[in-house]
């Protein structure tokens, strides 16, 4: 259950990204349960469960995760054409902040896990297919059962105010710059943890 204490809005150590973090995830954008956008109003984009299985990830606690997310597409969700520079460069797409549930989701009594990512951007068209690259810089909470819809989307509302503030502190900030976003379809970024 949610407790009814305020939470911290910042999540980490100020002195960056400890271990095991940041993680790596990596895999195509696929459709989701369809209640991000529909039913929450904050839209997700997801990928397999199967990527944290590869690369030690399996043991992920379920829970809220933020970081970046590199995608390849533009900043409207349109595909970038390969070799074209993207934001930071590399061979194509955008970085953007992200906050994640990785989890059952018991609200709605999932019966598998899942990996949902929302991107903290306003894009204007679906981008199912693209690859997206997952640098997971840190937690911000377990996963709670909700009494209400309400109650569960103003925790995401915070989730994603915890991921932003903490975010834009210098040494996760520099993180925004990590090759490894921008490197799609390359052999050896696959679901890898970084060291």
């Amino acid at each position: 259950m949610r407790p009814s204490a305020p939470r911290p809005l910042v999540a980490g150590p100020s002195t960056g990204p400890e271990r095991p973090f940041p993680i790596r995830l990596s895999g195509p954008i696929v459709k989701g349960f369809g209640r991000g956008s529909a039913d929450l109003g904050i839209p997700t984009a997801n990928i397999p469960l199967a990527g944290l299985s590869v690369g030690g990830n399996e043991d992920v606690e379920s829970g809220v995760y933020y970081g970046w997310a590199g995608v390849d597409i533009d900043d409207t969700g349109l595909r970038k054409e390969r070799g074209g520079k993207g934001e930071g460069g590399g061979s194509g797409g955008g970085v953007w902040e992200m906050v994640m549930s990785i989890g059952w989701n018991p609200y709605y009594k999932n019966e598998v896990r899942s990996v949902e990512v929302h991107i903290m951007h306003a894009f204007h068209h679906d981008f199912y297919g693209a690859r997206m690259n997952l640098l997971i810089c840190g937690f911000i909470r377990p996963e709670y059962d909700y009494v209400s819809k309400e109650s569960l989307i103003e925790d995401i509302n915070v989730d994603i105010e915890v991921a932003k503030r903490s975010l834009e502190r210098e040494l996760y900030l520099k993180l925004k710059g990590e090759k490894y976003l921008l490197e799609f379809g390359v052999e050896g970024h696959e679901n890898a943890v970084a060291s």
